[in-house]
């Protein structure tokens, strides 16, 4: 059953970092990524629960790799420009790939009385989905919004080049329904104004 997103839901804003855009870490020397509107989804979603009074915390990755770009205390480890948490706003430090694993979030959701979660934020195969996948375990309602998501493409262990595109669909693929459930920012927005009962409709969930 699809809830509006009321009092007991947060938004989880994963890794929004600049490291992400050193491709050629991630992606081998043709690195890119997909969705570059992620960026600005994020911005939107986060001013939405921000006006809304409801609850916006932050994943920053400490990567325990020598080479990670993504290393706090490094230009790499910054927040995105324009997504960065507010002085009053919860960041969780978080060394592997899951916000749940060796951190306080869970306590903290708890003593903010958190059930639902709406999550967003890099990559999405990576750190975004082992989160997602572990709170969906966990029992929370969980949503994905994936215009707010995006990856690089990956290189197998064959040397096929995977595209950005085609690894973002995937793990999409692979958390809605089972984990998560993926929504358009639309429907997000929606349920963020009551608008719940609509898209239940328009699934045909009536």
């Amino acid at each position: 059953m699809i809830g509006q997103f009321g009092a007991n839901t947060a938004l989880l804003v994963i890794d929004a970092q600049k490291g992400i855009n050193a491709l050629e870490h991630w992606g081998g020397p043709t690195g890119r990524r997909n969705n570059p509107g992620a960026e600005g989804h994020i911005h939107t979603l986060v001013d939405a629960f921000r006006r809304k009074g409801l609850t916006v915390i932050y994943t920053a990755h400490n990567s325990r790799q020598a080479v990670s770009p993504l290393k706090l205390g490094t230009p790499g480890g910054e927040f995105l420009d324009g997504i960065a948490p507010r002085a009053d706003e919860l960041v969780i430090t978080k060394d592997v790939n899951s916000a749940f694993v060796g951190t306080t979030l869970e306590l903290e959701l708890r003593r903010r009385g958190i059930h639902r979660l709406v999550q967003v934020g890099y990559f999405t195969n990576f750190c975004v989905e082992t989160t997602v996948r572990m709170a969906g375990n966990m029992g929370y309602d969980n949503y994905l919004i994936p215009d707010a998501c995006a990856t690089s493409n990956r290189i197998g262990f064959d040397g096929v080049d995977y595209d950005a595109e085609l690894v973002h669909n995937l793990a999409v693929a692979s958390l809605h329904g089972e984990f998560a459930t993926a929504l358009e920012m639309s429907d997000a927005l929606g349920l963020l104004d009551g608008d719940a009962p609509a898209l239940v409709r328009r699934q045909g969930n009536e």
